[in-house]
């Protein structure tokens, strides 16, 4: 009521304004345009007050002119036919000014009521909502933005975005762009961005997902943008607890799988439900072989009854704890465990099933055995066998022990002062010098009197002492075992006398062995020639090819022994003469190489090759350096395992030519490393032994090569573990001038720039080696992310992906580096373990050029990367 009435007082007002107006012209306008005022009043007085009030103000308005401007003046009469017609002008001008102010007033009306809806509905929403205009400055924030960014709306009008919505990188803290600039920028919708943090008003963070949209007028001209945004807060910590949990589980389950004992889940019906890697190697069934089998797979028929009296304890929630027992594999073969079997529970604490790990306990069984056997041993040893503490007090002697020094038992002796052991003339040395000195060094050998309590006998003793430490590495007592060598004392003398004996023995042994190659020339000839022949015959059977290539690797075998025997009698008699003349080294290791593929190649052997580009030239016996090298290369095949590795290389250095010969094969112990060069020597002495050979040939080596002005050592870091040997002579620059220049072969592979990106770090390293050997240059990655910045830095030819990564998986990696312009002429070869078409269609489909499985075989690998064209730009 009171607005109504306050429109009607403000119509009036403009009325009376506009009539005001038209006096104070009055003078100058005379009857003329008596109403001129009245068309503006009425469509001020439609706007502010509506139509009625206008329809008022025009009737109102035209009576009060008429009356004083109009003649006659002071009247209101209609006196001529011209002021009719402009009376009829006057109300349709009016009526129209009404109608078009009415429209216009609606229409205001409309808008604003919209306007308010859109208020109300952005401040109800759950999400922030931000708006401004083209400069970017905030014209309109609702509630919930201005709780998430500190601001109200009053301080943010016409506040720049940026300093209002502030926003970051999570990991990087950088300043990120905020998608409302974008917005204005190019007049396109932003998606929402992840891992942006708001910085509040008051320095506060909240993680939120944000995204911004152009506003666009009636001519879609960019007015402004709207930004949207919300708190992820509570989301975030979702999904990070769901990756804790995730890695909980992983870890968890790399600890099932890299554990060495055997883990294995089961139902309380005793149906195997997970079945881990060291249940692979223990048992000998796979786990597409033993999941969803039951339990009695590998329990021993007779111990069956077992299993219900561990189910009965588990259904009762008692665990089972080493539980000793014995299972069965695969292959029949009967293992001693330990079981300790715990109840798996469901949310509600109902047993649903077992956890079962499985020891294996036979060694432990068998070292226990071999204890007691031990034991036996010792007390059924001749020699003498004790403990003593620092100050000689024995804890143990074996019965042969106090039999030879003439005592009834270890009481008795602890009774005896150390020295009293020994005969008087040998007392001081043994306690003043002998076992300070194993003190020091922590063992000690010496030839020493033992004397006879009862006696006084001397009985004559290798006495070998060993230092006993305790935890900290601190000497706590002694340990002996020595042996009586009264007899050999007494055989000493007449060893002496056969001595000499032997050296005439040596003598004609050398001369019968010179004899002996030198005839068994002629028949190794015939069987040679006759081999020969069948190997041409047409008719050749599989059985005679075969029985033929037989002989000719055993002709060949037999010949080398032949052509040793014939040299080391040469040696001993010091007849060997050299030949020598200017020689390539290349042509001289192809022979040696050649005759071991032909003679050790069913053993499937890999020989590597590494040697200069450049033909090395030397003064020397090519037929005697043939010699030395196949003797070696012949050595590491024989001593090495079917499936080894044997490398040769050759490198100049310091004026010499060094070649080394490198093996995986059972190597040498550190003591017969000092006599390997020795005649007849051999590391493997046991009547069993299958390497061929007289023990000769590294002497011809050794012989052969000081013949020469060389040298030559032997390398092992012990048994098990294969040896090396290095040759080096005197090389020799006119020597090459001297020979026709080298001939010209086939181009060498060039080397590639490789990326090898695999967790597995051994793996990834003995690949490198590998490839470099080949002459490739190598780089290494472990993950995801390091293997994409090793590539962004390197720019690589080719790489090596494996498929199982951290961080990010082969084929994510595969398709991010595809995704560079660098990548799209990158050759990436997958490697996996799984060699399924599927496994292949999915790195296909990553982008990999080639698939293969693990363990690669480096010749493929070698011959795939020697095939690949050269990249435009690469040299």
């Amino acid at each position: 009521m009171r607005i109504g009435l306050q429109k009607y007082l403000m119509a009036s007002a403009v009325l009376l304004a506009a009539l005001l107006v038209r006096w104070l012209l009055d003078p100058l306008l005379g009857q003329s345009a008596p109403m001129v005022t009245l068309f503006g009043a009425i469509a001020v007085v439609v706007w502010i007050a509506g139509a009625r009030a206008a329809a008022i103000a025009a009737v109102v308005g035209y009576l009060t002119c008429d009356y004083l401007f109009m003649a006659p003046r002071s009247q209101l009469v209609l006196g001529s036919r011209a002021q009719v017609v402009a009376m009829v002008v006057y109300v349709l001008t009016s009526a129209l000014i009404i109608g078009i102010g009415q429209a216009m007033r609606t229409a205001r009306s409309g808008a604003s009521q919209r306007a308010e809806l859109l208020r109300v509905t952005l401040g109800s929403i759950g999400d922030a909502v931000v708006t401004t205009d083209p400069r970017g400055h905030v014209d309109y924030m609702n509630a919930v933005a201005e709780k998430l960014t500190g601001w109200t709306q009053a301080q943010a009008i016409g506040q720049p975005l940026s300093a209002v919505f502030r926003i970051v990188n999570e990991q990087t803290r950088l300043p990120v762009e905020s998608p409302a600039t974008r917005a204005l920028r190019e007049g396109v919708v932003v998606g929402l961005a992840n891992h942006t943090v708001l910085l509040r008003k008051d320095g506060a963070e909240c993680p939120i997902d944000d995204s911004a949209a152009p506003i666009r007028n009636e001519h879609g001209q960019v007015s402004g943008c709207v930004l949207i945004f919300r708190d992820v807060t509570a989301q975030r910590r979702a999904a990070q607890d769901k990756a804790a949990q995730l890695a909980v589980a992983r870890l968890l389950a790399a600890i099932v799988e890299s554990s060495d004992d055997a883990i294995v889940s089961k139902s309380l019906d005793g149906v195997i439900q997970s079945w881990n890697a060291a249940a692979e190697r223990l048992f000998g069934h796979t786990t597409a072989e033993a999941v969803g089998r039951h339990i009695s797979l590998v329990i021993p028929p007779e111990r069956i009854g077992e299993e219900d009296q561990i189910i009965a304890s588990l259904k009762a929630g008692r665990r089972v704890d080493h539980f000793e027992t014995e299972r069965v594999r695969r292959d029949g073969q009967r293992i001693q465990v330990s079981l300790t079997i715990s109840p798996i529970r469901d949310d509600s604490g109902k047993v649903i099933g077992a956890s079962k790990i499985v020891r294996d306990i036979t060694r432990q069984r068998q070292a226990e055995t071999e204890r007691q056997k031990f034991v036996t041993l010792v007390e059924s040893s001749t020699d003498f066998i004790g403990i003593c503490d620092l100050q000689g007090i024995p804890s143990f002697i074996n019965r042969a022990g106090l039999q030879l020094v003439g005592l009834a038992s270890v009481e008795e002796a602890r009774q005896q002062p150390l020295e009293s052991f020994f005969f008087p003339e040998d007392q001081e040395r043994v306690t003043k010098q002998f076992f300070p000195s194993v003190l020091e060094a922590g063992h000690g050998e010496i030839e020493i009197r033992f004397r006879h309590f009862k006696t006084g006998q001397a009985r004559w003793m290798v006495y070998k002492v060993l230092a006993l430490p305790d935890a900290s590495g601190r000497p706590i007592g002694f340990a002996t075992v020595s042996q009586d060598i009264t007899e050999r004392k007494r055989m000493e003398d007449d060893l002496r006398r056969l001595a000499t004996n032997l050296s005439e023995a040596d003598q004609r042994k050398d001369e019968f062995l010179a004899t002996l190659a030198h005839e068994l020339r002629n028949p190794l000839a015939v069987v040679s020639n006759a081999a020969g022949a069948l190997r041409r015959a047409g008719n050749e059977t599989d059985a005679i090819r075969s029985s033929t290539e037989m002989l000719e690797r055993q002709v060949r075998q037999m010949s080398r022994l032949v052509d040793d025997l014939l040299d080391v009698s040469r040696v001993t008699r010091g007849k060997i003469e050299l030949r020598k003349q200017p020689t390539e080294l290349g042509p001289v290791i192809e022979q040696a190489l050649e005759a071991a593929r032909a003679q050790y190649g069913g053993l499937n052997q890999r020989i590597t090759v590494d040697r200069p580009a450049h033909p090395v030239h030397l003064v020397a016996d090519p037929i005697r350096l043939a010699q030395v090298v196949g003797n070696l290369v012949n050595n590491a095949c024989k001593f090495t395992a079917a499936g080894g590795e044997i490398a040769l290389s050759v490198r100049e250095m310091d004026e010499q030519v060094c070649i080394r010969v490198r093996d995986n094969g059972i190597g040498i112990g550190e003591k017969d490393l000092a006599h390997v060069f020795e005649m007849f020597a051999q590391a493997d002495t046991s009547p069993e032994r299958s390497r061929e050979g007289l023990g000769i040939g590294l002497t011809l080596v050794k012989t052969l090569v000081e013949l020469h002005g060389g040298t030559v050592v032997a390398r092992s870091e012990g048994l098990g573990r294969g040896s090396e040997f290095e040759v080096r002579l005197p090389a020799s620059a006119l020597a090459a001038q001297q020979l026709p220049g080298p001939s010209s072969g086939p181009v060498a592979a060039r080397g590639r720039r490789i990326l090898i990106i695999d967790d597995n770090h051994d793996g990834a390293e003995s690949l490198s080696m590998l490839l470099e050997f080949g002459g490739h240059e190598t780089h290494l990655a472990h993950d995801g992310p390091q293997g994409l910045e090793m590539a962004e830095q390197v720019r690589p030819e080719v790489i090596l992906l494996d498929i199982g990564l951290p961080g990010l998986n082969g084929y994510e990696v595969c398709r991010r580096i595809r995704a560079q312009p660098w990548g799209h002429d990158v050759v990436l070869i997958a490697l996996s373990g799984w060699g399924q078409d599927e496994d292949r269609r999915r790195s296909n489909e990553a982008g990999f050029d080639k698939h293969l499985v693990k363990p690669v075989d480096h010749e493929v690998l070698s011959k795939l990367l020697d095939n690949l064209p050269a990249r435009s730009g690469q040299t």
